[in-house]
């Protein structure tokens, strides 16, 4: 889907109450679209760690219109299963990942630089 309405239809006609009830929980996995306009920006947050991370941020469950309970993984699960077609772990997309030198550079705290100013 491209757009975190459309999600929260689905979520309304899949667990009851209105769109509104499940809109911000979408635009939660959406948000790193900001970030990186394009597909990639799902390795952030759509993934089984993403999926429990929004548990953390949202609650355990939320009481939609309609005052049915409903677990906030389910609407979760339900966002990036619409997204991907299954739910990936973070080691699926990071595997992904072409290795650049720079990725693996590391300085030593506290070591010595020429020529550095600081403000």
């Amino acid at each position: 889907m491209t757009h975190p309405h459309f999600h929260a239809v689905s979520s309304a006609r899949m667990f009851g109450g209105k769109p509104e009830d499940y809109l911000e929980i979408h635009n939660w996995f959406d948000a790193t679209k900001e970030s990186f306009a394009d597909f990639r920006h799902r390795a952030l947050r759509h993934h089984a760690e993403g999926i429990f991370e929004c548990e953390r941020v949202f609650g355990v469950t939320l009481t939609n219109s309609d005052g049915k309970t409903v677990p906030v993984r389910y609407v979760a699960e339900q966002h990036v299963m619409e997204d991907l077609g299954q739910i990936p772990t973070i080691a699926d997309w990071l595997s992904k990942i072409t290795p650049e030198p720079w990725m693996a550079r590391a300085t030593k705290v506290g070591a010595k630089r020429e020529n550095v100013q600081y403000e």
